[in-house]
Formats: structure tokens, sequence, C-alpha cells
């Protein structure tokens, strides 16, 4: 009985397997086209969004080097980049309803190497061949690195692929890991705030961790919202739940407050650094929290995880490299510094320049003849007492500033 029994099982069994291995093909062919799908949508957005910030700020150079009295807001350079700038933005966030968190975020590299392109092609600078490519070396390099790292990252990105609806997303927030994950992030986050806050800490490291661990939050949110967006347009409505508008204030507030930190990071340092290092921390933080909440690299094999992992240090380097090549702006200076003249004592005890109150005139009273000006109109002179030697030969000040009033 066994024994006949047996091949009719074979038989009834071998559809079934068959049929298990022709869908696990087919599911991994879907997965791999989404991944391709919302990479494509990542690249194209940050490559939009790089040239509409270059039309915009080639709009406001324009401007300021011809005696066009138009604001910036009346060209027709700078709507044309406002309008770029949005289209770049719809396809980053439409991205991230169709590919992984992680494999999302280290595409932002593109924008960095489609920067690093447009500066070479519209540079003002006529250079020989050698001294170009001198100059230029570490951003070729670099380039190329992220091209690699990119590709990587496209190839060995994980395929996780869930439906983005209220039961799931809200699943995921209770979970034990990401709660333990949030726990150590607002931990850090508190600590880091007080010392940039109370102790003044006002290191570049400081401040872009703070906006990493922000934009983690952020990219977190995004997902979700622009996931069951797509869920809803698929036909399962999910705009109706809770969880969707507790997502998309936390979206909106997090955007907020990174923003607000990267004006306080740009006004304290060079934008290549902020690049570079806000690019490596942020891309970390966010796989960070994309690993914990949608679990992205559950179920990957080890040699897709290390080369993934790979992929993102190339394109680190890459983008460090081409960041560290970018001139850094030499500040301007309106007025002369009295202190920075050779064998000239400093005017203040601490420290600040000596500027005169311009009124009338551009001048400081040495170039042009004030006389035929109103006493409160001319600016004040700064009288110096010749050097004297005490009795004892100790020498006084060879300058000194007399305080004058209007009255004098």
């Amino acid at each position: 009985m066994e024994g006949g029994n047996s091949p009719s099982l074979q038989l009834q069994q071998l559809p079934l397997a068959t049929a298990a291995v022709s869908v696990q093909p087919h599911t991994d062919s879907f997965s791999y086209k989404e991944n391709l799908i919302g990479a494509l949508l990542a690249i194209f957005g940050h490559l939009v969004s790089s040239i509409a910030l270059n039309l915009q700020k080639y709009s406001h150079i324009r401007l300021a080097g011809s005696k066009d009295p138009r604001a910036y807001f009346r060209t027709k350079t700078w709507w044309s980049g406002l309008l770029l700038l949005v289209l770049g933005e719809l396809g980053v966030f439409s991205s991230y309803a169709f590919a992984p968190l992680s494999l999302i975020v280290p595409l932002s590299a593109v924008s960095v190497v489609a920067s690093a392109i447009i500066g070479i092609i519209f540079i003002k600078e006529k250079w020989k061949p050698k001294e170009f490519l001198r100059r230029y070396v570490l951003s070729f390099v670099g380039c190329g690195l992220a091209v690699v790292g990119t590709y990587l990252l496209v190839t060995f990105g994980p395929n996780s692929h869930e439906k983005m609806t209220a039961e799931n997303i809200t699943r995921h927030l209770v979970s034990w890991p990401f709660l333990l994950y949030m726990l150590v992030e607002i931990i850090v986050f508190c600590l880091l705030l007080y010392f940039y806050k109370e102790r003044n800490a006002n290191y570049i490291v400081i401040i872009l961790l703070l906006v990493a661990l922000l934009g983690s939050m952020t990219v977190v949110t995004v997902k979700a919202v622009a996931g069951m967006i797509l869920v809803s347009i698929q036909g399962t409505l999910q705009l109706d739940s809770p969880i969707f508008y507790i997502m998309l204030v936390c979206m909106v507030a997090t955007a907020v407050y990174q923003a607000t930190f990267l004006a306080q990071a740009s006004q304290l340092y060079d934008s290549a650094q902020i690049s570079s290092i806000g690019y490596i921390l942020s891309t970390t933080a966010a796989i960070s929290a994309g690993a914990t909440f949608y679990l992205d690299f559950m179920g990957e094999d080890v040699l897709h995880i290390c080369m993934f992992a790979l992929g993102c240090l190339v394109a680190f380097l890459g983008v460090f490299l081409i960041t560290r090549n970018r001139k850094k702006p030499v500040p301007f200076e309106p007025y002369i510094s009295m202190d920075a003249m050779p064998g000239m004592q400093n005017m203040h005890d601490k420290g600040i320049a000596v500027q005169p109150e311009l009124k009338a005139s551009f001048s400081y009273g040495a170039l042009e003849n004030n006389d035929s000006m109103p006493e409160i109109y001319t600016p004040a002179t700064l009288p110096i007492v010749q050097e004297q030697h005490g009795p004892k030969g100790v020498s006084a000040p060879p300058y000194r500033v007399l305080e004058h009033t209007k009255k004098e």
C-alpha cells in the first residue's frame, strides 16, 4: 500500500513544488522592478533639484552683476528653477513609495555629483588642460566613486517590499526594536541639544548630528505618508486613518526643525563641510532607522548586506572628495580694519575694528575734504599722540584714542 501510494503522492506534490519555484522568481523580479522604479525616481529628483538650485543661484548672480533693478522673484530664471525644484522634490517623495528607505536615502549623492559637474561645465575661468586636470582631479575621482557606489547600492539594495497600510505602520510603530531605537535616539538628541544650547558647543559634528537624528525621523514618516498615498491610489483607502495624519504632522515638524539647524550650521561653517559630513551622518542615521522601523534587511543574506555597505562607503568617499575640492568663499570686508595694519594697535579693548558711521559720504576723512560738510556729518578723527618716553625709559603707547562728542 505504501509503495503503491508513493508515486501518486509524488505526482501530486510535483505541481505544488513547481508552482512554488515559479512564484519566487516572479516575486524577485517584481521586487527588483520596484527597486529600479524607486531608484530612477530618486536619481531623477535629485538631478532636477540640483539643476534647479543652480538656476536660482545663477539668477541671483546675474542680478547682482548687472544694473537690473528687478527683484529675483520677478525673473523667469528664478521661477524656472522653483518649478524644477518642486518637480524634483516630488520625484524624491514618490520614490519612497516604491523602494526601501535604505536604498533611497544614499542616492542623494547624485545631487552632489550633479552640482560638481554643473560647476565644472559652467566655470568662468579659463584654465590650461594640465592646470584644469590638476585642479579638478579630486572632483573627477569623487564623481567616479559616487557613480560606482550608486551602482552597488541599486544592485545590492534590500528587497523588502511591504504595503504601507495603516495596520502595518501601526504594528511597526509599537514594535519593541523601534521603541528601543527611539529611546536611544531621544536620549542622544537631548544630550546633544544640551551641549549645543547650554554649553555653547557649536561644533559642526554636534549640529549635523542633530540634523541627522531629525532627518532619520523625517524619512521614516515620508515613506509612511508616500506609501499610504500610493496604496490609496491603488484602491485601498488609507487617508482616513489617524496614523496617516500623525505621520504627516511628524514629517512636517521634523523637516522644519531640521532646516532650522541646517541654517544655523550654514552661518558657522563652510557649505562643503556641511555637504560631506551631513551626507555621511544623515545617511547612516536614516539607514539605521529604516532597518529598525521597516526591517529593510530582514531576510537578506550576508553577501548582499556587505556589498550594500561597501556601496555606501564608496559613495561616502566620493562625496568627501568632491566637496573637499570646492573653493572656500573669501569673506568680503566693506571697511578697512585698523588693527590689520602693521604697527597699529587695536582701537578697542575687545578687539573690534573701528568703522565710522556713514551718513553722507563713504570717505573716512582722509581722502576727501570735509570742510564744506556740516559738522554732524564729519567723521571723527583720531588724534595721534607722539611717543613720549618716561623718566625711567618706559615708553608710553604710541597711539591713544581720544573720545569726542558732537560739541567738540
